[in-house]
């Protein structure tokens, strides 16, 4: 996102037509870790999905102080479908401006293009990856660099990396969270969308994002897709390289077996994700090494989130936490990661 760019705030968080709760992570993501910006939500006829933020038209958003409506949706694709224009429109209509971070262009799409010029709404676009990203040196870089991999997509890598960063800044540690995509660019206020970047500038863009540092300084980057994924391994690669973590966290959905919108696809074991990504982050870095698992448990209980949390630890030989839960087992795989 461009630094000179001002988000308009409160936000209405946009959840279109969706169905399926994975691509609604850029609404869930800002419910959690910025919810004193979200008014509520605003969904169209089929949507099935929710936040439980309370439901508002965009007239009483607006009544209530947003400036902005969010489109929360990270679809397949990053396309925003005819079947959305109306709504949107009349968001722009209630006075608000548009802030989406979808591949799709706002401008590129006539109906809302021309809506913005009769209304004085603006269309803010946030996955703009800045100009003259370099190429990729591989040359060390001074301080010290934390990456969040994924057996897949949308199980955690965000969230995971900002309580991290967050739980880090609590101990007394310098720590910042850098943002890769669009969700987590609208809660910290900045960073580099990564899937954006064209691919021979995607790692020099991870070396843009955590330059050198003070040697006691944590990057915490946000991880994107994953190694195994047969269509976003791409990126994931260029911010292993780039990024040179000196630990990675792998994240995990317990109970998902097929890849996220690939069904196809068997997803890869937590070991494999392990040993793939050690073996590929060696090449800019030969001292990564793996601090532990990050697990998401939000589908069990909480004895049973424990009980698999305890069982992969033994297993695997490493803390294992989830991020939201927190408790001795998430302090332990901070611990490690600190080492």
């Amino acid at each position: 996102m461009k630094s000179d760019v001002v988000l308009p705030q409160p936000y209405l968080l946009f959840l279109g037509d969706t169905t399926e709760p994975g691509y609604a992570k850029t609404a869930f993501g800002l419910r959690d870790w910025a919810g004193e910006r979200c008014v509520g939500e605003f969904a169209i006829d089929g949507a099935t999905v929710t936040t439980g933020l309370a439901s508002l038209t965009p007239e009483q958003a607006a009544t209530m102080g947003a400036k902005a409506i969010v489109i929360g949706v990270a679809n397949a694709g990053g396309f925003i479908p005819p079947t959305w224009w109306p709504a949107l429109v009349r968001a722009m209509e209630a006075g608000l401006d548009i802030v989406s971070g979808m591949h799709a262009r706002l401008r590129d799409i006539d109906v809302l293009r021309d809506a913005a010029q009769r209304l004085g709404r603006r269309l803010i676009d946030v996955r703009e990856p800045p100009a003259n990203i370099p190429i990729a040196t591989g040359k060390p870089r001074t301080g010290k660099r934390l990456l969040t991999l994924g057996t897949d997509c949308a199980l955690g890598k965000k969230y995971t990396a900002l309580a991290l960063a967050r739980a880090m800044n609590a101990r007394g540690v310098d720590a910042t969270f850098r943002a890769t995509g669009q969700t987590g660019i609208l809660i910290a206020g900045g960073g580099i969308p990564m899937d954006a970047v064209i691919a021979d500038f995607a790692a020099g863009a991870a070396e843009m994002l955590s330059p050198d540092a003070a040697e006691n300084h944590w990057d915490v980057i946000e991880g994107q897709g994953s190694l195994f994924h047969p269509a976003y391994a791409g990126v994931s690669l260029a911010l292993l390289h780039g990024s040179q973590p000196d630990v990675i966290i792998v994240c995990h959905e317990p109970g998902r077996e097929r890849v996220l919108g690939h069904p196809g696809y068997a997803l890869p074991s937590i070991q494999e994700t392990i040993d793939l990504a050690l073996r590929l982050g060696a090449r800019t870095n030969p001292d990564i090494r793996c601090g532990g698992v990050s697990l998401n448990t939000a589908r069990l209980d909480a004895d049973a989130a424990a009980r698999v949390i305890a069982h992969e630890s033994d297993r695997l030989g490493l803390p294992v936490g989830d991020p939201m839960r927190g408790g001795d087992a998430f302090e332990q795989l901070v611990d490690a990661c600190l080492l």
